[in-house]
């Protein structure tokens, strides 16, 4: 592996100088070339712009002066007709005053006929030389009176004449101005042509130009790509080539990181399953050197192989008797079902172990739907303490009964530890009480020869019993508490009390037999 990491791997080819400079000198002819045809076009573009303001000038210059000489003509037409008509006007006006004037010195001098024809007709006595003079004089003064009338006609009708003359030339002079600026639009129009033609052929080169400018950038451009696409090609292909040559170094050292990973992982977990190991051995000696045992728990495959090897039904309720060999399930259980040890569908008994394998017993009454099963006592088997609970299946009965004998065993406390863990109600129960406390009546002395009328059997049978029922509790409490167990009733009975209760006598010497057996019921109804 230190091999190849260490081996060498080709690096990828670099362009070369006369690569760079032809690169080089291609992008900057590129450059030039986009900066020419860049300016090319700029200046077409004032080119037309130009030419486009220079004709829309010429063309509102064109219309002004059309405008002005169509104003000018007829203001000037306006203005002569006006001054001719208001000349006309006044000579006329002149002309009336003149009638009218002559009108009246006509008038008048027909008034001063009549006058001095009625001055003659009224006053004959007047001389004729004083009336000649007078009429004369009037007449003098209306002959001179229609003088100075003719005369300012005539002056009126100069002015007249004056005045249409005035009028005709300033309809020529007006003319005139009307002609120059006809011609003035004319030259212009015909400058403005001109200069559209010079802009449209300074267009046309400058067009021309740029075209011929463009084509040669464009080929430049295209000379240029070409050597940057060659130049780019050259590039990617030594860039893939040292991809896939630092991929591969990529890959092979994620190999063999991924087999030190794998290689470190491995001998981690087997760090830890040696660790796991030391300490569950080291657990186990502890225990086994405190006396735990190991706790086993059952799988669902052998739940149902235990409840087919019983026949476990649901409709019914099973009880299970177990404790040590010698113990007297056999006769409790004949007991519970009101039989006696002697009677056909008992229990075997013996003053041995005569349950060798696991024994169901039906209720003889077919309104109790209860069964009992007989569960072979520790020792008469080679099986473990600690094993007795899981080897007989006990995990699947409704209620267990722990019958004890003289004390306390391994056995009873692993029963009752597993009941525990699997839920399981349990009862203490120390059976055949008559025999023992026969036996502390023994120890106290008691002979029944000595004792004609049995009044000593009776107080010595009472401290007995009280002796025998407050040792076995004591010894009960004293071995829960050693066991770190919670305190547990013990049921106090003996089988012929039992049997009695059963079959609903009344037996004389009852110490828990009917709190026993009612309790057990209970426990079955409330399932």
């Amino acid at each position: 592996m230190r091999s190849l990491f260490s081996q060498s791997w080709p690096e990828a080819s670099s362009p070369s100088l006369a690569d760079i400079e032809v690169r080089q000198k291609a992008e900057a002819s590129a450059e030039q070339a986009r900066q020419d045809a860049a300016a090319s076009r700029a200046q077409i573009v004032e080119l037309i712009k130009s030419n486009q303001e220079l004709q829309q000038k010429a063309l509102e210059f064109q219309q002004a002066a059309l405008q002005a000489a169509a104003a000018s003509q007829d203001q000037a037409h306006k203005e002569m007709m006006a001054m001719v008509q208001a000349e006309c006007a006044a000579a006329r006006a002149q002309v009336a005053e003149l009638i009218e004037s002559n009108q009246e010195s006509q008038q008048k001098v027909l008034e001063a006929q009549q006058t001095v024809l009625q001055a003659t007709a009224v006053s004959q006595d007047q001389t004729h030389k004083e009336m000649i003079p007078m009429v004369q004089a009037e007449c003098a003064a209306a002959r001179a009176q229609i003088a100075e009338l003719i005369k300012s006609n005539q002056e009126l009708q100069q002015k007249a004449l004056e005045a249409q003359q005035a009028s005709l030339q300033a309809a020529a002079i007006s003319h005139d101005q009307l002609h120059r600026e006809m011609m003035a639009t004319v030259q212009a129009e015909c400058a403005s042509n001109e200069a559209r033609l010079l802009v449209g052929a300074a267009a046309r080169i400058a067009g021309e130009e740029a075209r011929q400018r463009a084509s040669e950038a464009e080929d430049e451009r295209k000379r240029t790509a070409a050597v940057q696409e060659q130049a780019k090609r050259d590039t990617q292909a030594a860039q893939e080539q040292a991809k896939k040559l630092q991929e591969a170094a990529n890959e092979e050292k994620k190999k063999a990181t991924a087999a030190q990973e794998a290689a470190n992982a491995s001998k981690k977990a087997a760090e830890e399953q040696v660790k796991a190991a030391n300490s569950a051995k080291k657990e186990a000696e502890r225990k086994l050197k405190e006396g735990i045992q190991p706790v086993v728990t059952p799988t669902p495959a052998e739940v149902s192989a235990a409840k087919r090897k019983v026949q476990y039904r649901e409709d019914l309720f099973h009880f299970a008797v177990a404790g040590v060999a010698g113990g007297g399930k056999s006769s409790l259980i004949n007991a519970f079902r009101g039989l006696r040890n002697k009677d056909a569908e008992s229990a075997a008994t013996g003053v041995t172990e005569t349950t060798l394998a696991m024994v169901r017993y039906a209720s003889p009454n077919a309104e109790h739907p209860y069964v009992w099963y007989d569960i072979p006592g520790a020792g008469a088997l080679k099986i473990p303490d600690w094993q007795y609970f899981n080897a007989h299946g006990l995990y699947i009965f409704d209620c267990i009964i722990v019958l004890l004998n003289n004390r306390f065993t391994m056995t009873d406390i692993a029963i009752l530890i597993n009941c525990k863990r699997f839920k399981i109600p349990t009862y203490i129960v120390r059976s055949k009480a008559d025999q023992h406390i026969r036996n502390i009546m023994w120890d106290m002395g008691y002979d029944s020869d000595d004792d004609e009328n049995g009044d000593q059997r009776k107080k010595v049978y009472q401290a007995a019993r009280q002796q025998f029922i407050q040792q076995t509790r004591q010894i009960v409490k004293e071995n829960l508490e050693n066991y770190n167990m919670p305190d547990q009733r013990v049921y106090i009975v003996s089988n012929e009390s039992m049997f009695g209760v059963v079959k609903e006598r009344q037996p004389r010497q009852v110490i828990d037999e009917i709190e026993l057996l009612n309790n057990l019921i209970g426990e079955a109804q409330n399932r």
